[in-house]
This record gives structure tokens, sequence and C-alpha cells, in this order.
């Protein structure tokens, strides 16, 4: 083992605890070509289902680090349990760059958890969003490439809402971007967004990307995205969060093949 899985970061070591309980709800992220899922998003909650802004707002410098260890490992015994591993998807945990200070350090217990739950980690997507601060870019992309080598899967959320946009994805190359709800609201009725979404989509599989469209609630909006290409979608079209559970999907609104 090497010195940097050995040596406690200062996160482990000098880090305040998070007292509050979490859980998570999940949401599914939609292959419209198969019907099936192609993941399933962790979202926190508290332990009676109190929402994301509730948990997030007892988050601070001091104990970032044990809530996002604690999320880490609340989202794999909670997929586990709902039967994720019954699926087709894989499961997309939210996580915090600014909380991990070391990859390799930082991971063992995530993948004790997931050893623990014969969950494979393979199937783990690692998702950071765009809207956080990065305070070290450089650090940001060493995680990107660290998870790779574990056989990780990473996404950068909220893509076109945040701080740093396309200057992100010219310093690192996620496996995965989802695109921001707001760039998509009313996609079929804005030609300047669809010009836009479909720009990022033709970039994107240029640095083979992959993308995901988030927060789809009407049918005018999946084949407008269908149209341009996109596969993967996520949102209230098909499916609400479920808390501690997988919610029952839409199918009708699934199959939806992009016209030739």
């Amino acid at each position: 083992m090497s010195d940097q899985r050995k040596t406690p970061c200062p996160g482990c070591r000098d880090g305040a605890a998070f007292d509050l309980e979490v859980s998570m709800a999940f949401q599914p992220i939609m292959d419209v070509e198969t019907g099936q899922p192609f993941a399933f998003e962790a979202l926190v909650r508290g332990a009676q289902g109190q929402g994301a802004g509730w948990v997030l707002d007892q988050v601070t410098e001091a104990n970032r680090y044990a809530f996002d260890q604690q999320c880490r490992v609340k989202a794999i015994q909670t997929a586990a349990r709902a039967g994720l591993l019954d699926t087709p998807g894989r499961l997309s945990i939210n996580f915090l760059p600014n909380a991990v200070y070391s990859p390799k350090a930082c991971i063992q217990l995530t993948l004790a958890t997931a050893a623990a739950c014969a969950f494979p980690t393979d199937r783990l997507i690692f998702e950071f969003t765009e809207n956080e601060q990065m305070v070290d870019p450089t650090h940001v992309a060493n995680i990107v490439a660290s998870y790779h080598e574990m056989g990780f899967g990473t996404a950068l959320d909220d893509f076109g809402a945040g701080h740093a946009g396309l200057n992100l994805l010219a310093r690192f190359q996620p496996d995965i971007i989802k695109l921001d709800m707001e760039l998509i609201r009313d996609l079929d009725s804005s030609l300047a967004r669809r010009v836009i979404v479909a720009g990022v989509v033709r970039m994107c599989v240029e640095l083979g990307i992959t993308v995901i469209a988030e927060g789809i609630e009407t049918q005018g909006e999946l084949a407008a995205l269908r149209e341009i290409g996109v596969r993967y979608i996520q949102g209230y079209l098909f499916a609400k969060p479920a808390f501690e559970a997988l919610p029952v999907v839409r199918l009708d609104a699934a199959p939806m093949r992009r016209q030739a």
C-alpha cells in the first residue's frame, strides 16, 4: 500500500464530524433508446426526508470532509438496499472536490463500503458540480484522473451554469457532462438554446464525452433533445426522486428514438 493511502489526510485527521444523519433519494437517468435506466443519481436528504437545502445549510468548512464521506457511504448502502443492483443502472454520487485532499486516500472508505455491499466499483459515477467554486482546478483534474485510473466514472453537473464552463473542459475531460436544466428549459421553443445545446453535443462527440440532459419536464423538450441527438435524459417527465427507494418510471415517456 502506498504512503498516500497510509497517511491520514487533513480531512480525516483534523476535520469536524458531521453530526447530522443523512439519507438519500434516487432519480433515474434514462437511456431513451432502450427505455432502461442508465444510472440513478443519489440526492442527499435528511434522515426524515428533509430537502437537500436543509441538509446543505449545515455543511461548513470544518465538517465538509465528514459530510462528503457520510454521503458516499449512505448512497452506496441505500442504493444496494433499494435494489439498484437488480437493474442495469449505475449509481451516480455527488461529491465535493474541495473536500478531497488525496484522491486515493479519501476513497478508501468508499471502497470498503462498496465491498461490504457487494457493489461493483465500475458501476459508480462520481459527480461534481460546476457551480462549486474550484479552489484549485489542477487538483480537480488530478481527482478526475485518479478516479479514471481506479475505474470510476466521472461527471460534471450543471454544465453551462457555473463558474468555469468551457475552461474546465479545456483542463480535463470527465466521462459525462450534465447540461444544466436552465439551458434546456423550453428548448423546443427557443432556437438560441437549441443551437447552443447542439454545439455542446458536437463538441462532446469530438471529446468522447457522454451528454446527459437534466430537468426535462415536457415531451416537447424531450423531442428537441432527441432531434439534437441526446440519448440520456433525467427529469420529472420520467420520475421524481424517491426517498430511500427507486422510483417507478413513466415508461411511456422513455422509448422515444431520434428521428432519422
